[in-house]
């Protein structure tokens, strides 16, 4: 095993016995003069922080406030947004007790026995994740299933295997703004499904949007269960911890007062402007260096626990898309970002390991430990070799794998919690949020916008306008076949290339027919 001194690793070593957390950077290389050159930049970043906690205008260019940190901790938010946080949070737990005490209860009657959550992005991420880290089937409340994509055969599946229960379903549908068409999919297969049992949607469903959004007027209409608010200065990828995420983990049985304190328990260490006494600033400083405050390496992110594998996806949207921005906060193009991936230990040890030993350095690691293996711990547990438990494997892949990799240069990050629930679920969350947003201070992006994102929307909006002229076009030619350069120049654009995928979508899929050809010769017509 590689040696280091005990005086460096604590020197590079934060605990908190209190939060029953650590992290260890003493496999980072740090050059001599680097926190010396770092600290101007992190009182930078606190002075920023505060300042979007007190409500300044944060997100510039959609005027909005940043407030996900006012979730778990309603007395700071200003306009009495304190009050609406509390209140909500209050609506939440009312709304569940009575679905798990039957009051309100299914079409049919009973009780509701599975949720479906429909979302998109931080919309179901967040929930997802939760509910694989703390979910266990012996003791849920509800099942949890989700449509987080507008893939139908997704959609088939997940109905599938809520089968015949699915008059005893609650769905929770989750678009802020109520016009998000991944979501707004969902909400309309899952509608149909009900329809087809001849069951009344409404009396299945829930909303959580903004009041007066399309969503919203729906869910009035159609007098649904229940509508729970979202606000504008809480983004996608930051509303775990608001109705987004607390709701379907109540519905599910897990305790949302803990996780919420455990934020705020975090959010008290990381608000310091004491570097050394702040996680969060340790670890975007330990960004800083491993990028080189540039995003010259990758994240990959190793939890040594199987009910973190879905963290990796959740810290893919919360990093990437808010610091992967073409421009900062001057108008400076910089092409910022931080790729993330990753799966869980030990499995990586027999997938990615070997290349992140021997192959291109172009990462650095995040480990996540948790201490205690089992609940309860592994005083009692089997031993799979005399004195060694299944937990005393996991551990010791987790730090031998870390001191493979430190041999052959590559520097990692440690992170351990003493346990897993939903305290340290809410912790884990709410150090990654300051993360994110001291480090975005530090290299001057704007980390609460997403211009990419609505840039993707709007050209899938321009791709079905081009669809329906295609097809009004067959429909209007029925007994001729054309190929996509023909039917490009009959509709009178240059889009040539994507009339062609059209084509072979809208063939594979049964609403054209093949008339012959290959390639971008192919012809087709519209089915008759």
């Amino acid at each position: 095993m590689t040696q280091i001194s005990l005086e460096h690793f604590q020197k590079y070593f934060y605990d908190n016995a209190e939060l029953g957390f650590s992290v260890d950077l003493s496999r980072l290389s740090f050059p001599a003069n680097f926190w010396g050159e770092m600290e101007p930049r992190l009182q930078k970043a606190f002075e920023e922080m505060a300042a979007l906690e007190g409500g300044a205008i944060a997100n510039a260019d959609e005027n909005r406030m940043v407030g996900h940190y006012w979730l778990r901790a309603p007395e700071l938010a200003p306009d009495n947004w304190g009050k609406t946080i509390r209140q909500t949070n209050k609506q939440i737990l009312n709304f569940v007790q009575q679905v798990h005490e039957g009051t309100i209860a299914p079409e049919r009657g009973g009780k509701f026995t599975q949720l479906l959550l429909i979302g998109i992005g931080g919309s179901a991420l967040g929930p997802e994740f939760v509910a694989h880290a703390l979910g266990d089937p012996r003791q849920d409340k509800l099942t949890p299933h989700f449509f987080d994509n507008t893939d139908p055969g997704g959609m088939e599946r997940t109905l599938a295997a809520i089968g015949d229960e699915l008059p005893n379903t609650l769905v929770i549908v989750v678009s802020k703004s109520g016009g998000t068409k991944e979501t707004r999919n969902g909400m309309l297969e899952a509608h149909n499904a009900f329809h087809e049992a001849g069951l009344h949607f409404g009396r299945h469903a829930a909303a959580v949007t903004e009041v007066g959004s399309a969503l919203d007027q729906v869910a009035v209409s159609e007098r649904w269960l229940a509508r729970f608010p979202m606000w504008d200065w809480v983004g996608g990828r930051t509303s775990e911890l608001s109705a987004v995420g607390l709701l379907p983990a109540a519905l599910q049985g897990f305790d949302i007062q803990a996780m919420l304190q455990g934020a705020a328990e975090m959010d008290a260490a990381t608000r310091l402007h004491q570097t050394q006494q702040n996680p969060a600033a340790l670890l975007s400083a330990a960004w800083f260096h491993a990028t080189g405050g540039k995003g010259a390496k990758d994240m990959v992110v190793l939890p040594y626990k199987d009910q973190l594998e879905l963290f990796s996806r959740y810290l893919q949207q919360l990093i990437m898309e808010s610091l992967g921005k073409e421009k900062d906060r001057d108008g400076n193009v910089v092409h910022q970002g931080i790729s993330v991936y990753g799966n869980k230990g030990s499995t990586d040890q027999h997938a990615y390991v070997q290349q992140l030993r021997d192959g291109v350095a172009n990462f650095f690691v995040t480990f996540i430990e948790v201490l205690q293996k089992r609940p309860g711990g592994e005083a009692d547990a089997l031993q799979v070799e005399p004195d060694v438990t299944s937990g005393d494997f996991l551990n010791g892949f987790l730090y031998g794998t870390r001191d493979a990799l430190f041999q052959k240069g590559r520097e990692s990050v440690t992170i351990t919690l003493r346990q897993l629930d939903a305290a340290f679920v809410g912790k884990l969350i709410a150090l990654f949020e300051r993360t994110v947003g001291l480090y975005a201070s530090l290299i001057n992006i704007n980390a609460y916008h997403q211009p990419g994102v609505e840039a993707g929307k709007r050209a899938a909006a321009d791709i079905i306008a081009l669809q329906e002229k295609v097809l009004l076009l067959l429909r209007q030619n029925a007994e001729t076949a054309f190929t996509a350069r023909e039917i490009a120049a009959k509709i009178e654009t240059q889009e040539s290339e994507m009339v062609f995928h059209l084509l072979r979508h809208l063939e594979a899929n049964g609403r054209l027919q093949y008339a012959g050809g290959d390639g971008v010769e192919a012809r087709y017509r519209t089915v008759t």
